[in-house]
């Protein structure tokens, strides 16, 4: 696990990419206490890109997630696996395309997602 004082600013840098602010316009994570860090677990379990992913693709055979992971990291895992799946399927079906760059290890990010 990483230091808080290396940690917190790449996780404050993080929560303010283009991609992390598109994803909070589709579907703002409910968080607890609204930190940071409580808004990138929130993302980081996978609740929320699975359903920005049905948005996206509607038509898609979808996988029943976990809504609450409480950080149990075999819950996490499972809803990562599950949005992989959903990620290829979009681009090999809807986009005839084939996903050749490495995807992210959902086992890592699952264990420790503050890796």
């Amino acid at each position: 696990m990483m230091d808080s004082e290396v940690f917190t600013p790449l996780l404050e840098d993080f929560m303010l990419t283009p991609l992390v602010s598109w994803v909070k316009t589709v579907i703002h994570p409910t968080t607890c206490d609204g930190s940071k860090l409580s808004e990138y677990i929130a993302l980081v379990d996978g609740i929320y890109l699975n359903e920005i992913m049905l948005e996206i693709n509607p038509m898609a055979t979808v996988q029943r997630t976990n809504k609450k992971v409480n950080n149990d990291p075999s819950l996490r895992i499972q809803n990562l696996s599950i949005l992989i799946g959903q990620i290829k399927a979009y681009y090999q079906e809807s986009l005839q395309q084939l996903v050749m760059m490495s995807l992210p290890n959902v086992l890592v990010i699952g264990r420790n997602p503050l890796s």
